[in-house]
């Protein structure tokens, strides 16, 4: 265990150090379960992402997108369950009036705040809604909520999409975005913060083809769990208890990864019947049934539900990919992610700083270079250290301008996983990139 939380504290403190994420308002003492992403996170978060989506969305022929405003009519979330059932049970120490979730902590223990022991009260349901108001003027009449999810776009989107585009049954909607949970939180850096980042998509299916849908998307999300390069040996599924089940779901399972604080949520897959699309056709008078455009039977479908947490995938690929080689001068810190998803895909050096035919060589490759890629370029310190500073961000590769570029235009090309060198030519370096 102790190697495990001295992971998580590498982890952060690489975060920190190297641009990935910075306590959010820091300079003001900062805000509790608040984060920002730097230059190399909002990379690396945007490659997830832009990944997420081509293999999801763009390149199946059965999905659409979808990008929904986060302030909706507040009567969407009366009639998804939200206002009056999307709570955690929460437990107050007396003593130091901290609030906890009452399932992730014991009552019979001292309290983690102040250390009194026999002080919570009982469990109540709390809220996880963000409330506000629009207007000048504040009250029921103007009061809206922050999205906790970002589902019910998607379904009350569900009659544009179909009057618009020639989805059938079955299809998904899919949308990335924003949502926010005034949730009691046990910290664990980004894994879980009031606002987040989430991918998700609803697939719309005859109620009969349910079962075979849900397996088909779980085997979907491990298979993109591999391809992102996660250890199976990290990974399990995790069924929910009824008494787990939200609302809306006839089954659920997570996909958990083994983190430093235990086995924890990684992706979700929900089936949520018709529960959303019944429950809005209803409430609003407006008709979402789909109707069969070959025998003209109208239904409303059933949603098989994958949903992926981006933010908190961030932080677990970031797990993953941390490796320690070495000890003493030969110790290094490497990111082994994979090349899609590494900030930058390659990094460019003149072999010494201040020899200028070297430099504006070197300058040349790189300026030709980014207009494809995401490139690094660094000029400081020795060839070893800027070895070592891009291995600790995942840079798949370093390209090196020595004097030999000046005689025949090849680069010596470091490779960060086996560290072993090679001779490319410049006209051969986009190439020798896109093949990672």
């Amino acid at each position: 265990m102790a190697a495990e939380q001295d992971l998580m504290e590498k982890v952060v403190a690489l975060c920190k150090r190297r641009g990935f994420v910075y306590p959010g308002s820091e300079i003001y003492g900062g805000l509790a379960n608040s984060w920002d992403y730097g230059p190399l996170g909002t990379e690396l978060k945007n490659n997830i992402r832009d990944w997420w989506w081509k293999r999801f969305v763009q390149s199946r022929d059965d999905m659409v997108g979808l990008d929904a405003a986060i302030i909706m009519n507040p009567k969407v979330w009366e009639a998804s369950g939200h206002v009056a059932g999307f709570s955690d049970p929460l437990v107050e120490c007396k003593n130091c009036h901290q609030r906890f979730r009452a399932d992730q902590i014991d009552r019979e223990a001292p309290c983690p705040s102040c250390g009194k022991k026999g002080t919570f009260t009982e469990p109540k349901q709390f809220n996880l809604m963000f409330q506000t108001s629009i207007g000048s003027v504040e009250g029921d009449k103007n009061r809206v909520y922050l999205r906790g999810e970002i589902a019910q776009a998607m379904f009350v989107n569900f009659k544009n999409v179909l009057n618009t585009t020639r989805s059938r049954l079955p299809f998904g909607i899919a949308s990335i975005g924003k949502a926010f949970r005034n949730e009691i939180t046990p910290g664990n850096f980004i894994f879980r913060t009031l606002e987040f980042d989430l991918m998700e998509f609803e697939y719309f299916i005859r109620a009969a083809d349910w079962e075979k849908t849900f397996e088909y998307w779980l085997g979907e999300q491990k298979a993109w769990l591999a391809e992102l390069g996660f250890d199976p040996a990290h990974l399990r599924v995790r069924e929910h208890e009824k008494e787990e089940l939200s609302h809306y779901s006839k089954r659920t399972a997570d996909i958990e990864y083994q983190t430093p604080f235990g086995w924890k949520e990684l992706f979700g897959l929900a089936y949520r019947t018709d529960y959303d699309l019944r429950n809005h056709t209803e409430k609003s008078g407006v008709d979402l049934q789909y109707t069969d455009p070959d025998t003209n039977e109208k239904f409303i479908p059933h949603v098989v539900e994958p949903t992926f947490g981006l933010t908190r995938l961030l932080l677990m690929v970031l797990l993953e990919a941390y490796q320690e080689e070495g000890g003493g001068d030969e110790r290094r810190v490497v990111l082994r992610l994979k090349p899609a998803l590494a900030p930058f895909k390659a990094a460019v050096f003149p072999l010494l700083k201040n020899k200028e035919d070297l430099v504006g060589k070197a300058r040349g490759i790189y300026d030709a270079l980014r207009r494809d890629f995401s490139v690094a370029w660094d000029d400081r310190g020795n060839i070893g250290k800027r070895y070592l500073a891009q291995d600790e961000i995942g840079t798949p590769v370093c390209i090196t301008v020595d004097f030999q570029t000046l005689e025949d235009d090849t680069v010596t090309v470091r490779d960060r996983d086996t560290k072993e060198q090679e001779r490319v030519a410049i006209a051969d370096l986009p190439r020798h990139i896109m093949a990672l």
